[in-house]
């Protein structure tokens, strides 16, 4: 039998080595049944069966995930504590706060993106527009009267109705939630006029009549809504992505990242997890870390002017 200082210099093979010793926490940053949850949710039984150890999914809600980042961020480095991270956390907060005590793009380990995911403009039904155009129509004949509600400051929804503003010329009262679960509850009731909310979160509803579905805030039409039309074929040039990734603590070593990569590789290419997170409107999209941590940087130098232009800042 080879030494373990021997097996340890072989090129390649310590990544094999590492193992979760007990439960592996990852942190969602939002409220349990928003499209953060559920997409954690939904991988976690695949990434447990891999991993060897039970995957405990917990919510820490607030601040826009800045709670639950800052929480992996000063986690032991040990691979037992992991961030479901958003666009959000990762690439708007760095500019849309301005005293942010950490920097995503380097105080945290990348392993792999998650998913990308499906946002839907929706309302009640009883409200008095029927399609996107008939949004506008009653936003433009009342300035500052709608209300656009939202999962949180920073995220793709709050983004997606900042743009909707600026690009239509139109002025919509922002309602922030503290995630996708309280945001839907009050969609439903009417409480808020319309909101831009994930797939997840609405697909069910809207399949019901419960919700209407207005627009998709993306460039292309999606084959889970295949008749809706797009935000951007009224106002050209209109586009807002949502993604999920996960990621550790600043200093994971190499084979705790190459582990844990594999995982979600696994686990992303499992037909019934990829099924089911497709039909929550999220398309499994792994990368490398290397990837990840390239796609974080270039999200916030897109995003940056956006906000700034904005005038958005939270202290």
């Amino acid at each position: 039998m080879l030494h373990r200082r021997a097996l340890l210099a072989i090129p390649g093979l310590a990544h094999a080595q590492w193992a979760p010793s007990r439960p592996v926490r990852i942190i969602v940053g939002f409220s349990a049944g928003g499209g953060t949850d559920i997409t954690t949710r939904t991988l976690a039984a695949r990434l447990q069966a891999s991993l060897g150890q039970p995957i405990v999914v917990e919510n820490r809600p607030g601040a826009s995930g800045n709670l639950s980042t800052e929480m992996v961020v000063r986690a032991p480095p040990d691979g037992h504590t992991l961030l479901m991270g958003t666009i959000a956390a990762l690439a708007i907060n760095p500019t849309l706060f301005r005293n942010l005590p950490f920097d995503p793009r380097t105080d945290l380990a990348p392993i792999s993106l998650a998913g990308d995911i499906l946002n839907v403009l929706v309302c009640a039904p009883e409200k008095p527009f029927a399609d996107f155009a008939g949004l506008l129509a009653a936003a433009r004949a009342r300035p500052g009267t709608l209300s656009n509600g939202h999962s949180g400051i920073g995220g793709s929804g709050h983004l997606a109705g900042a743009l909707l503003d600026r690009m239509a010329g139109i002025e919509t009262i922002q309602v922030p939630y503290r995630g996708g679960g309280s945001l839907i509850a009050d969609s439903l009731s009417g409480k808020v006029d319309f909101s831009f909310a994930t797939a997840s979160t609405t697909l069910a509803a809207i399949e019901v009549g419960r919700l209407r579905a207005l627009a998709l805030p993306t460039a292309g039409r999606s084959a889970l809504l295949p008749g809706l039309a797009t935000v951007g074929g009224a106002l050209p040039g209109y586009a807002v992505a949502n993604w999920n990734a996960l990621l550790g603590p600043p200093g994971l070593a190499p084979e705790m990242v190459a582990t844990l990569n594999r995982a979600m590789r696994d686990a992303l290419a499992d037909p019934g997890v990829s099924a089911s997170l497709r039909r929550h409107g999220v398309e499994p999209s792994p990368s490398s870390p290397e990837e990840l941590g390239r796609f974080i940087r270039d999200e916030t130098a897109k995003w940056a002017p956006v906000i700034r232009a904005s005038g958005a800042t939270v202290d």
